[in-house]
């Protein structure tokens, strides 16, 4: 067998020992003694072996399965895209067996994410994708994988307390502070703004999302103190048949507001509306390039889009772990996305990128 130019049988007549100890040395397996072990340190050392880590993975003849622990959505959501990029990652790496399965939870209950970490904890992965639920319990989770030895890598919101292999999604804050500056470039002179949310029993759907909202209300108090924000809340817990009703309410009682935003990926919601009620003097702007958001773009009810880059944040997350997993390689910690801003004259050449 040859690595590069150095083949064993040279490491082990440099190291005193048989080709069997070498073999066992560089696939990491047992039965080798002390003594052993040093002098092949040694002689991989002094040779300045740098073993061929794809033909190694590849001969050792080994599966390895992923799994993706994100929230249950609807199509037409930013985790479409995750889930695509997910799949293509694991679809690079096929000859090394490497396969994934994804499992939902609902964003709102600690409980259903309790329940698919313990299915997916029986099942003893390789490595973990984790979108994480509350604090308190998934930090509770982040505890049995370190036990477990699984790595694990966190998608969308980061909690460096949890120790996780990696970390994938945008910096929150300063994206929110960059969405307010691009948005008050269009309105700096309106007094008025709407902010759309979307809740379930008065909760936001991410730690994420309220670390957007936090960077835009510092960057409006710091230079735009006097523009009143007007919060307008869809519920998740009513019919979306309603929220035309609860829209056209608010904009007959505020007909100075021209400009909305929103920090989650239903933009369209209110876009939509715009130009079913026909109202081109109002725009909104809001994250993710979801096909509706897209085209709300095109017509011209959504001025911005944040890209996050969902299918680049799920290829990634993928390769990451195949690095770590399977090529014993070093990753980095923390991966930060480009913030990219969207407009109807430069989303059509806005392209998915795979990394690596």
């Amino acid at each position: 067998m040859e690595t590069g130019k150095i083949r064993i049988k040279d490491i082990a007549e440099r190291a005193g020992v048989s080709v069997g100890t070498v073999d066992r040395v560089l696939h990491e397996r047992p039965n080798v003694s002390p003594k052993s072990l040093e002098k092949v340190k040694k002689a991989l050392a002094e040779m300045d072996y740098k073993p061929n880590m794809y033909a190694s993975a590849l001969a050792y003849n080994k599966s390895y399965s992923f799994y993706c622990i994100i929230p249950k959505h609807e199509s037409e959501a930013y985790w479409d895209e995750v889930e695509e990029g997910v799949s293509a990652g694991c679809e690079r790496r096929s000859d090394f067996r490497v396969s994934h399965k994804v499992m939902y939870y609902n964003r709102f209950s600690t409980e259903t994410f309790s329940k698919v970490m313990n299915e997916c904890l029986k099942q003893k992965p390789d490595g973990i994708i984790v979108v994480p639920s509350e604090l308190e319990v998934t930090t509770r989770y982040a505890n049995l994988m370190h036990e477990a030895q699984i790595p694990f890598v966190l998608l969308d919101s980061y909690m460096p307390d949890l120790k996780p292999l990696s970390f994938y999604g945008q910096d929150s804050f300063s994206s929110g502070y960059f969405a307010a500056r691009m948005l008050m470039m269009l309105a700096p002179k309106e007094t008025e703004i709407m902010l759309m949310k979307q809740t379930r029993k008065g909760n936001v759907a991410s730690k994420q999302q309220e670390n957007r909202e936090t960077g835009f209300r510092h960057y409006m108090k710091d230079h735009f103190p006097k523009v009143v924000i007007h919060e307008v809340n869809l519920s998740l817990d009513v019919e979306y048949e309603q929220y035309d009703s609860v829209l056209e309410k608010f904009f007959t009682e505020h007909p100075h507001v021209h400009h909305c935003i929103t920090f989650n990926s239903r933009a369209y919601i209110v876009g939509d509306f715009l130009q079913r009620s026909n109202r081109r003097n109002v725009q909104i702007m809001g994250y993710d390039m979801v096909p509706r958001n897209a085209e709300c773009v095109r017509q011209g009810s959504i001025s911005f889009l944040i890209a996050q880059h969902g299918y680049m944040q799920g290829y990634a997350c993928i390769e990451t772990l195949f690095n770590a997993i399977v090529l014993k390689k070093e990753v980095d910690p923390v991966n930060y996305m480009p913030i990219e801003l969207l407009t109807k004259e430069n989303i059509d050449f806005y392209r998915r990128k795979n990394i690596g």
